[in-house]
């Protein structure tokens, strides 16, 4: 039998994440499919929150 505070500990399952943006390393920017920037993308935006990369940490040693 499995302990009831179990089935809230561990997820069933990881959700599959597709990130519609990549990073561009000559604009330092992420962009969209299209070549807009991600910024530009109300709907991602609300949907994703942020478009953090990590080109912080890539390009910047004060980071």
């Amino acid at each position: 039998m499995r302990p009831f505070t179990l089935k809230y500990v561990f997820p069933q399952r990881l959700p599959t994440v597709v990130t519609p943006y990549r990073f561009d390393a000559r604009r330092q920017l992420n962009v969209l499919p299209d070549g807009r920037p991600a910024v530009s993308d109300r709907a991602l935006l609300l949907a994703a929150g942020t478009t953090t990369s990590t080109a912080g940490s890539k390009t910047h040693f004060d980071d």
